[in-house]
């Protein structure tokens, strides 16, 4: 009997595929900052997992994260957007591809 340790968030269907698999998934239910932490840690390693696959299916899984993060925080997806137009108003958006390369003072 091998045991292989995780101790990461997942999703909500990932125990029942383990089992069917033949398995046995050891699971808590974390709450609070708990939770909080851990979807944290999950959004750096979906980040991580897009940067080196480029993948659509990885982005996915990293706005699944966001997504998750503004639920914690009771915050709706109408909200959220509403958010993201201000800033887009206030600050631009990326169309326009542009670089900083420098600022000069003076």
């Amino acid at each position: 009997m091998s045991v292989k340790v995780y101790n990461k968030l997942i999703r909500d269907k990932i125990p029942q595929i383990i089992e069917q698999s033949g398995k046995q998934a050891i699971i808590k239910k974390a709450s609070g900052k708990e939770y909080l932490d851990s979807l944290n840690a999950k959004l750096s390693e979906e980040l991580q997992e897009y940067l080196e696959s480029q993948s659509i299916e990885e982005l996915a899984d990293l706005v699944e994260v966001v997504y998750a993060i503004l639920d914690d925080k009771n915050i709706s997806l109408q909200q959220f957007e509403l958010i993201r137009k201000q800033k887009v108003q206030e600050r631009g958006a990326f169309k326009e591809k542009l670089l900083l390369k420098e600022v000069v003072d003076g």
